[in-house]
């Protein structure tokens, strides 16, 4: 397989599980993964936030990690990659402020390289104005957000041509299983290797 190279779009408060996750397992399988943030350089961190759901009305937040961002935003080229990963948390909300985020957004959907997003990323979509006429999905609570952007919101994962979304972290397997497809990686098992019995 011939690894990919993935844009992560990451901020203070991006969801940890949601961030984290798809930064490592892309990089397992044999990607490179560069995370970027406005106004961050490479060795910069963002804090991250968990989001868990405890039977209440929302969900609880909680401080994260520290995540570190490998490259800078202001200098990189979206050309250069082959998909985009936007995660959760309460990071979109102000990240589609950025005009930079938007255009970087714009560039993987012009150009119908892969997508994926889960939770509150789509918030960011909305603002690129790429939602209108797809079917995708997101946190419950921007649902209303995204169909007024004009997408159909569906409950569950869901592959749109090159847009893979999810709901939120619990997602995750189906959500990566799916967009890995998209990006056509290819994974096989092999037979279990045991180590040779001493004579």
């Amino acid at each position: 397989m011939t690894g990919k190279q993935i844009l992560q779009i990451a901020g203070d408060f991006v969801e940890d599980y949601e961030n984290m996750v798809p930064f490592q397992a892309l990089q397992m399988v044999g990607h490179d993964v560069d995370a970027v943030c406005p106004e961050k350089e490479p060795g910069d961190t963002v804090k991250t936030a968990i989001h868990d759901f405890r039977g209440d009305q929302t969900y609880l937040e909680e401080r994260g990690h520290d995540f570190e961002i490998t490259a800078s935003l202001e200098a990189i080229d979206p050309a250069d990659y082959d998909a985009l990963v936007v995660p959760g948390g309460r990071a979109p909300e102000y990240l589609r402020t950025y005009d930079e985020v938007i255009e970087t957004v714009q560039h993987f959907f012009e150009e119908d390289k892969p997508v994926a997003t889960l939770c509150h990323g789509p918030q960011i979509l909305a603002a690129a104005g790429v939602l209108d006429g797809r079917t995708a999905t997101s946190f419950p609570a921007v649902r209303a957000e995204c169909e007024r952007a004009g997408c159909s919101w569906v409950d569950g994962v869901v592959t749109d041509g090159n847009l893979v979304t999810a709901q939120a972290w619990p997602d995750h397997p189906e959500w990566l299983s799916q967009f890995l497809d998209v990006l056509g990686t290819e994974i096989e098992h092999g037979e279990p290797q045991t180590a040779a019995a001493d004579d």
